[in-house]
């Protein structure tokens, strides 16, 4: 398999939900308000036999020109994001499921930005997230799954097309899954944000940001310990120095 990080920066993020670009050369975190967390947003392309597939989908930020920055991204990979088959979320707050939809300001319409993929989402992540909206959620982004043809909502633990395996872990939100993707002996995990960085896996602590930040910090000892004997691939969406890790 083909693993691409597609970063989308550093951002700091503090009690405001709000994600401020941060340049990692020039920057100072001591500078932003207190309990401000240094983040990278970096959603992943896994190219496997069969699919080209997206794992969670950004911020939605565009460039000066109109184009989505994961749009962009792809491309400088050399990968058409219309051709993408598969947009796999973990859960949908808004720094995760920006890129869901692209809106077009002439027509006033929101569009899928992978129109060729079907999109896996949780039934009940999808429900509670309609619900509680700002600041955690944008549903303006991500509306437009109810009801679609291209929409899959998961409910529970599953398997899709018998190699990627979701599993609803909570945690981090009541209704987070996480993803597995095996091929020809090769397991890659995402975590999303149960394990959203490598320092992570080797501390045990209490996040306060999450929902439920012990079952946390257990989930990421669990799959830790079972990635070293299976030598898993980790994918850390919000590492901003190692967003793969081979055990």
């Amino acid at each position: 398999m083909q693993i691409i990080p597609l970063s989308e920066g550093a951002f700091t993020i503090d009690k405001t939900k709000q994600f401020i670009p941060f340049n990692k050369s020039t920057d100072d975190l001591q500078q932003r308000s207190i309990g401000s967390l240094l983040v990278e947003v970096q959603p992943f392309c896994i190219v496997t036999k069969n699919d080209i597939l997206i794992i969670d989908t950004g911020l939605g930020f565009s460039n000066p020109d109109g184009t989505l920055q994961i749009h962009q991204n792809l491309l400088d990979k050399g990968i058409n994001p219309m051709d993408v088959t598969k947009v796999l979320i973990s859960h949908l707050h808004k720094d995760h499921s920006g890129g869901i939809s692209k809106e077009d300001k002439v027509l006033g319409q929101r569009f899928f930005s992978f129109p060729a993929a079907t999109y896996y989402v949780n039934k009940d992540e999808f429900e509670f997230a309609m619900e509680k909206g700002k600041p955690s959620y944008t549903p303006d982004e991500f509306s437009i799954l109810g009801g679609a043809d291209k929409v899959i909502f998961t409910k529970g633990n599953g398997v899709i097309d018998d190699y990627i395996k979701y599993e609803v872990t909570g945690g981090h939100c009541p209704f987070h899954q996480v993803f597995t993707i095996e091929e020809e002996g090769e397991i890659l995990f995402f975590g999303a944000d149960v394990a959203p960085q490598l320092n992570q896996m080797k501390s045990r602590f209490i996040a306060k940001y999450d929902f439920d930040g012990k079952l946390c910090m257990e989930l990421r000892q669990q799959w830790w310990q079972r990635a070293q004997a299976e030598h898993r691939t980790f994918l850390f969406y919000h590492d901003i120095t190692t967003p793969v890790f081979v055990t």
